[in-house]
């Protein structure tokens, strides 16, 4: 077994020039896991000074190793924002980004630093961004729930018009970071369930029967549109839209059971999603669940406060 040194006995062999490359790796690794272990202990500022440490060193000693770089940065960044450092969160994230695009973990301490300054627009495309990564990460919806009320209160109904662009995570990322957080999930003992991404050929064939299924809507053909929607989430099940339309021929067919568990799924992947909380109380309302309608139409005008349709069924709620 290979015998570890003390952090202090690794910076003394460093400055006797004679270290060994396989010794400096251990120098970075356990600077990094001092930070660690403060970090874990809630000592934040020595965490964000061993950190630096194995910055520095990692840049000395293997200056091309952006992963490991990145994610030392995306720690650094953790300690700084337990410990309210907004602003120095914020540049250690766009390092981290800047190493390795679209990391989850830097995108969520950005968002989240950048919510704590209330800059939400921001907050929100970065919430968003991870969402396509991982549609299966809770902080990430309910980062993006908070935001979009945040938005509809400062900017009105067209909050959505002034948010700045939310970049396309290209598939070979969503696939790449798909496994690393099936992986972690595994090594954590999670029960949680990560789908691979779709690929492009499967994201294609989905839109496709979409379409197929909208034209039937049309038509008023709403059992048949109700297979092509079915066939379209077996290839791309990350879609709100189709769950939110299957949910409009469900409603159509009276089947209003099915309508609501559409609408959970669409709102599961977009907390904000004005026609799923709709669609839902229309459903709420069907069955005689009046309570529930309200609840669903009151979240609706938090997202959207001059939702017309929804305006017009709450107030007819409230009359009964």
């Amino acid at each position: 077994m290979e015998t570890l040194y003390s952090v202090g006995n690794l910076w003394n062999v460093h400055e006797n020039g004679a270290m060994t490359q396989k010794t400096k790796v251990k120098c970075w690794l356990e600077l990094k896991q001092a930070g660690n272990d403060r970090f874990k202990a809630g000592q934040y500022g020595e965490a964000t000074h061993f950190y630096s440490q194995a910055i520095n060193q990692l840049k000395k000693d293997s200056p091309k190793n952006v992963e490991d770089l990145s994610v030392l940065h995306s720690n650094r960044a953790a300690s700084y924002l337990k410990d309210g450092n907004c602003a120095e969160c914020l540049k250690d994230c766009n390092v981290s980004l800047e190493l390795v695009p679209f990391n989850i973990k830097s995108l969520l301490r950005r968002a989240a630093a950048c919510e704590a300054q209330e800059r939400y627009r921001r907050a929100y495309v970065d919430y968003k961004t991870a969402l396509q990564i991982d549609a299966n990460i809770a902080a990430a919806h309910d980062g993006t729930n908070r935001m979009s009320k945040a938005l509809a209160e400062a900017d009105g109904p067209t909050w959505r018009e002034k948010l700045p662009p939310i970049p396309t995570v290209p598939l070979a990322v969503r696939e790449k970071m798909g496994r690393r957080c099936a992986a972690t999930s595994q090594q954590n003992g999670a029960t949680q369930s990560h789908k691979p991404a779709p690929s492009e050929e499967d994201v294609r064939r989905g839109r496709a029967l979409k379409e197929d299924g909208n034209a039937l809507v049309k038509r008023g053909e709403h059992a048949k549109a109700v297979d092509k929607y079915t066939q379209s989430l077996r290839h791309d099940p990350a879609q709100a839209a189709t769950f939110t339309n299957r949910a409009l021929c469900y409603l159509s067919l009276r089947q209003f059971h099915d309508a609501i568990r559409d609408c959970d799924e669409a709102l599961n992947i977009d907390g904000a999603n004005v026609k799923a909380l709709y669609r839902r109380a229309q459903a709420h309302k069907e069955l005689k669940d009046m309570k529930a309608c309200m609840d669903d139409l009151r979240k609706l005008l938090e997202v959207e406060p001059t939702n017309t349709a929804g305006i017009k069924l709450l107030r007819e709620l409230q009359k009964k």
